[in-house]
């Protein structure tokens, strides 16, 4: 039997980690045996989804690190020991605070290397670039499990010294391939170790029996999914809304999320004088959110900075049918064509998303076949079996491997290759 694989995922599970838990599912369902870790246990409240309470319960949370297991862990290992203070040492970008920072999560890389020893852990596969990357290098350093790495953001928005974090992973998974060339370019990171994926969601759910679309000229009901913060652009959606209807459009907009700048977001609904048309949903849980996209016309995500890159609440919506309004930011452009599955918008254009809702909601017709295409696109290249299976078979092969048609890729008997 293969061993069991390590999924370490920050904070696990909090509301956004829905798409984590959807992949344990597939790779459990390919027949491999996961355990699930992470650094911390998540906030209180933190995740509404039905899988959160279970999924806490069987993660082993590797703060505050268990002291006698590190310490031994660390006594049995000398020469690990004097691999992992090499390792902070030669943190060359990293600050002295921030070096020390590194070394207090020796204690933790300890804790999982007697884990994994203790659960026959053959290999970690960890979801971050920033802390959690540092931990599984050092315990690879103190002679625990193999690991790999999937990077869900830009470079910079991970901290520094990926060198050192990735150098001894054996593959680079990436959302997106802009993200593999950020790795190749500036972490030196060979193509062969390098995977641009995707997490991948169900998409064997379809709308069929759905009642249809409000298909009058002149109306649309746009939605967005994400969390409530400046970086998620929902300023520039709202201006773009007010030009709209300043042009005699009817445009109702629902937005579900919650965080930091809400009171920011509020305060421009009612400044723009929107308060009539805006629906503020929360956070809401997975069934939730399907309700929502099967209400809306529309999805829109006008992100704009660092930090995004392929979105899921993106690829839901195009499961739903929805087409789409995005900014070009991640891998936008690589996840739908502009006039295809929606539109491309460059970040932060109002004037550009304004022309974007009007041209959704003056043609019915179009509008309807972009949703049928982007659900082309997601059962294509979305799928949760394919995705997880590419990754279970580089697991599996200590190495990246080439994508694969999607019908070739939930392949069972990777699970035991």
């Amino acid at each position: 039997m293969p061993a069991p694989i390590g999924y370490l995922v920050p904070e696990f599970p909090t509301q956004t980690h829905v798409f984590f838990w959807r992949e344990v599912e597939a790779l459990r369902g390919l027949g491999a045996e996961v355990r699930l870790i992470s650094t911390r246990r998540h906030p209180e409240g933190a995740c509404r989804h039905a899988f959160a309470a279970g999924a806490a319960a069987e993660t082993h949370y590797l703060y505050p690190p268990r002291k006698l297991a590190a310490a031994a862990a660390l006594l049995a290992r000398p020469a690990g020991t004097a691999r992992a203070l090499a390792y902070v040492a030669g943190l060359a970008e990293s600050s002295a605070k921030n070096k020390a920072r590194a070394l207090g999560l020796l204690a933790c890389a300890a804790d999982l290397v007697d884990h994994a020893r203790r659960l026959g852990i053959g290999h970690v596969h960890a979801h971050s670039c920033a802390d959690a990357a540092h931990v599984v290098a050092l315990a690879r350093a103190l002679g625990g499990p193999t690991y790999s790495l999937t990077l869900h953001g830009d470079l910079p928005v991970y901290g520094v010294d990926h060198k050192s974090k990735m150098r001894h992973a054996t593959f680079v998974s990436s959302d997106g391939s802009h993200l593999a060339d950020q790795v190749a370019e500036h972490v030196g990171l060979g193509r062969d170790r390098l995977m641009p994926s995707w997490m991948g969601l169900d998409v064997s759910d379809d709308d069929s029996g759905q009642p249809p679309r409000d298909d009058r000229p002149g109306r649309l009901h746009l939605a967005t999914v994400a969390r409530l913060n400046r970086c998620k652009g929902h300023r520039h959606a709202l201006a773009a809304m007010r030009i709209g209807l300043d042009r005699g459009l009817d445009l109702r907009y629902s937005l579900a999320g919650s965080g930091p700048d809400e009171a920011e977001v509020r305060a421009e609904v009612d400044r723009l004088g929107l308060a009539d048309r805006v629906e503020f949903l929360g956070s809401l849980g997975e069934a939730e959110v399907v309700d929502l996209l099967r209400r809306a016309d529309a999805f829109v995500l006008p992100s704009v900075g660092l930090g995004e890159a392929g979105p899921i609440s993106l690829m839901e919506a195009m499961a739903r049918g929805l087409p789409s309004v995005c900014s070009i930011i991640g891998a936008t452009p690589e996840m739908m064509a502009d006039g295809v599955e929606g539109y491309l918008v460059p970040q932060g254009d109002e004037p550009g998303l304004a022309a974007a809702f009007a041209r959704l909601a003056d043609d019915p017709a179009a509008r309807r076949r972009m949703g049928e295409a982007a659900r082309r696109r997601a059962v294509a290249a979305f799928d949760r079996r394919a995705t997880a299976a590419r990754l279970l078979a580089a697991i599996r092969a200590g190495r990246a491997v080439p994508p694969v048609a999607p019908a070739e890729a939930a392949v069972p008997s990777m699970a035991s290759s």
